[in-house]
């Protein structure tokens, strides 16, 4: 009987990955990024396989601005998931907030392998780009952007300050007012200085 009642307590109180991964999940959602990497770690524990914990661990990780610690686990979660086009993405965005800027178009490059139709990746490869100075590449992944995403107002924001810095103006504050319409408030200060 007492064997009987420890496997029921063990049972009722062992949660699994999933649970773990849950658990993380709305932590995270509620800006508890510490409880969100320990549930995580809890759910890779039990399987070291969850390329998912793995990822969600690194964005947790990201927001807390440990770059370093989210690239490793980005790194384990593209070893267990070759594939895995937003674990490249958010590589990419660690990357460049290290100023890693060819790093980071690295790992854009290979999230676009995968996923051709992400207009965020596209987007960020832009600002990368305008980084290293090669702001017409810039100006092409902007324009990917905002094919794939019409209402992608950060997009016409990059564009504007790639055309500014090609020195066409009369470009960037056509995109700033896009941009300013669609709420970017930045654009919106821009038009207000920059255009007339």
């Amino acid at each position: 009987m007492i064997i009987l009642t420890l496997l029921i307590s063990a049972v009722s109180f062992g949660q699994t990955s999933q649970e773990y991964f849950n658990s993380g999940y709305d932590k995270a959602a509620a800006k508890d990024y510490y409880g969100a990497i320990s549930d995580y770690t809890k759910a890779i524990e039990l399987d070291p396989n969850y390329a998912d914990a793995y990822y969600n661990r690194g964005l947790s990780k990201k927001r807390l601005k440990d770059y370093y610690g989210s690239i490793s686990d980005y790194n384990k979660s593209i070893e267990l998931d070759p594939n895995y086009a937003d674990a490249f993405l958010n590589r990419g965005n660690s990357k460049h907030n290290l100023k890693d800027y060819y790093g980071a178009i690295s790992d854009y490059n290979k999230s676009i392998e995968v996923d051709p139709n992400s207009a965020n990746v596209y987007f960020n490869r832009g600002n990368s780009k305008n980084k290293l100075k090669d702001y017409y590449g810039a100006i092409v992944d902007f324009n990917k952007a905002i094919e794939l995403d019409p209402n992608n107002a950060k997009a016409y924001s990059g564009r504007g300050i790639s055309k500014e810095l090609i020195g066409d103006l009369t470009g960037a504050c056509a995109d700033w007012k896009k941009a300013a319409s669609l709420g970017d408030t930045d654009s919106a200060k821009w038009v207000a200085n920059q255009c007339n």
